[in-house]
């Protein structure tokens, strides 16, 4: 029994080239999993996980993965289980004092739950408690393992990981947050399970961060302006321990890190968003991947409903769900177009129907041609699931209120066209009002100084927790200057010299036929700086100094895959048009045909990766954007957050944060 900091590791040096996913996964799997075998006799063990770890191993792998690894019994850590004596036990926890509590408990005395241990720790583990454990001489002799797997991350996508901090920003960024423990906590966790994700790569980032935004000498900088700035600092300590801890770790960069935290743009999370994944997530309901289909009974009585998960796994939905949904539309429509020329049977049933097939007509088809059952059954769920999208942009007339928000955010529309359509659309609900509002609110906080704020949401008949979120919103916006006691609500002055934040640019050369796909996150503007080494230095520092070495083969690659120089476009420029339809030559880079066409699934012909990290909940438009720039820029970009927002989540975050605690003088996140 040796205490070791990632047990395989030399499997896992030098040059790595499988995705994100892949080595998360591999290292759960094998690293962890398969390791047992050598010294265990027991041909079936249990694996015992508490409340964190066991959403670690279900982002990264299936039950019958962990079956096949030799695992029979997964159970929880903190219930009460039954003693198997004759089995060895894996324990995947992490390295808290209670949970080695219960650990200690099991394997001591006389009589423990199994045979043997082999325990792995989600993250470093403490001295003193290591010492614990081999204090008691019986428990010592009963552990086959006792290893650091520093894996603490949900891989939630094949480039995207969370850190699992939902609260982010209620902890970090309220008035209670100023010195409470709960900031110092949510902050060193966030650390410790960012730096875990370069522990699994094998990769030792550059860190770069955005500073704190004072106005002048005389402001005050406040903890949570420091939130980026203090989070950087602790990944980099992170960091340190394992250059001497973890072997084969790298000891010079050879990769990106940027930090940023929800300030850099507050529309992204509130925007409608117009592809395929994002408008599921944002109209749905959907409880996380969980989509409810209804289907034909087999006995022939009423629909049955049936759960259905939109993941990776399904071949259309890896297709279709960074589509716009027009595009979404046509792609069916040929799909199924194809699938009825290529079958005799799916002929006759559209001969009997006299035309297109309805989705319940296919889902009988499944019953009648059970061979065709899963191809089916994937195009019919995404029929259905395209059909509710287009009837709820329909009902709730969301092609006006998008074009009005993109309007607003490219600057083509102001407050006169957003006072005529709150009062002369009754039609629009009370909710999309609201995010039409919180957009024109971090677009131009200073409109909300006086009266003229509350009037508008008046207009917009808001409720005050409506009105809580809106003003939350605009406090979003960055510093601001001392408010004078006098004061009343929650009117802030702002600094009106500083550049409007929400308004953004057209990307040059990124025009698309699409109907409001004009949108993009502020992200993708600065992975694209950061990969060509043009962040301004002004707005963004860097741990450390690059080493040479690195410094040269972050220029070559630069070099290679930044385009030329453009000037800048007018801020008032607008593409005028655009449809719901596309020619077929049409390649937006959005679409995951596009994506697929340009990032090769061979990791070995990419540069050096490239990781962005937001504190206060990412986007899926910025996940979208990730995987999108992959393809252009030839780097693997992965993004992390301390969660993964819908519009509906962000804005009820938002509303969380009482007006009073996000008003005081120095609010700046």
């Amino acid at each position: 029994m040796s205490m070791d900091s990632d047990s395989s590791s030399s499997s896992f040096g030098g040059a790595d080239h499988r995705s994100f996913r892949q080595i998360t996964r591999d290292r759960l799997l094998i690293e962890m999993l398969r390791s047992t075998r050598k010294s265990s006799k027991s041909t079936w063990k249990v694996l015992i996980m508490d409340k964190l770890t066991v959403k670690i191993m279900s982002f990264s792998c299936k039950m019958a993965d962990i079956t096949e690894e030799g695992v029979s019994l997964v159970e929880d850590l903190y219930k009460r289980r039954q003693p198997l004596p004759s089995m060895d036990a894996i324990y995947f926890m992490q390295p808290t004092k209670e949970n080695i509590r219960i650990f200690m408990s099991d394997m001591s005395g006389k009589n423990p739950l199994y045979k043997k241990a082999y325990v792995f720790f989600s993250s470093p583990v403490q001295r003193e408690l290591v010492a614990h454990i081999k204090k008691d001489s019986t428990v010592l002799t009963r552990i086959g393992a006792l290893s650091e797997m520093n894996l603490e991350y949900f891989a939630i996508d094949s480039q995207g990981f969370l850190t699992d901090n939902d609260k982010a920003l209620e902890e970090l960024f309220s008035e209670s947050a100023e010195g409470s423990h709960k900031y110092n906590a949510c902050l060193n966790t966030m650390a410790t399970r960012i730096a875990t994700v370069f522990a699994s790569m094998r990769e030792f980032p550059r860190v770069h961060y955005r500073v704190a935004r004072t106005i002048d000498a005389s402001t005050l900088t406040t903890l949570r302006d420091l939130v980026p700035t203090k989070l950087a600092a602790s990944v980099w300590n992170c960091l340190a321990r394992y250059k001497s801890t973890i072997p084969e770790f790298p000891q010079i960069e050879t990769c990106e890190l940027l930090i940023v935290d929800r300030s850099i743009d507050q529309v992204a999370p509130i925007i409608h968003e117009w592809t395929y994944d994002a408008m599921c997530h944002d109209l749905l309901g959907m409880d996380g991947n969980k989509y409810v289909q209804e289907v034909p009974s087999k006995n022939g009585s009423a629909n049955e409903k049936k759960e259905v998960l939109l993941e990776d796994h399904d071949p259309v939905w890896l297709e279709l769900r960074h589509a716009h949904i027009a595009d979404v539309n046509e792609r069916l429509h040929e799909k199924m177009t194809n699938f009825v020329s290529k079958n005799k049977a799916a002929q006759l049933q559209q001969a009997r129907s006299g035309g297109e097939l309805s989705t319940k007509q296919l889902q009988k088809m499944v019953q009648a041609l059970p061979q065709y059952s899963d191809q089916i059954d994937k195009l019919t769920l995404h029929v259905e699931i395209a059909g509710k999208l287009n009837n709820i942009i329909k009902e709730q007339h969301l092609k006006d209120v998008g074009q009005l928000e993109q309007d607003l955010v490219f600057g083509d529309a102001g407050t006169k066209e957003l006072i005529n359509f709150l009062r002369t659309r009754l039609d629009v609900s009370r909710e999309n009002k609201l995010r039409l509002l919180m957009i024109y609110a971090s677009i131009n906080p200073e409109k909300f100084e006086s009266e003229k704020g509350a009037k508008l949401m008046q207009l917009a008949g808001l409720s005050a927790d409506d009105m809580t979120a809106v003003n939350n919103m605009r406090c979003l916006c960055g510093p601001d200057i001392k408010k004078s006691s006098s004061a009343v609500g929650f009117s802030l002055k702002f600094d009106l010299h500083k550049k409007k934040h929400g308004i953004r640019k057209d990307r040059i050369g990124e025009e698309s036929t699409w109907m409001l796909s004009r949108f993009y996150p502020i992200l993708e503007d600065l992975i694209e700086k950061l990969s060509k080494g043009e962040l301004p230095k002004d707005e963004y520092h860097c741990m450390n100094d690059p080493s040479p070495s690195f410094r040269g083969i972050s220029g070559s690659v630069s070099a290679q895959t930044s385009p030329a120089h453009q000037p800048a476009q007018s801020m008032r420029s607008r593409r005028i048009g655009g449809t719901w339809a596309r020619p077929r030559n049409s390649d937006d880079g959005y679409s995951s045909d596009s994506v697929l066409k340009h990032a090769s699934s061979d990791f070995r012909k990419l540069g050096q990766r490239l990781f962005v990290f937001v504190i206060g909940g990412a986007t899926r438009s910025e996940l979208r954007a990730a995987h999108k720039l992959t393809g252009k820029l030839k780097r693997e970009i992965i993004l992390g957050s301390t969660s993964l927002d819908d519009p509906p989540q962000f804005i009820t975050k938002l509303k969380m944060l009482s007006a009073e605690e996000l008003s005081l003088d120095d609010l700046q996140i």
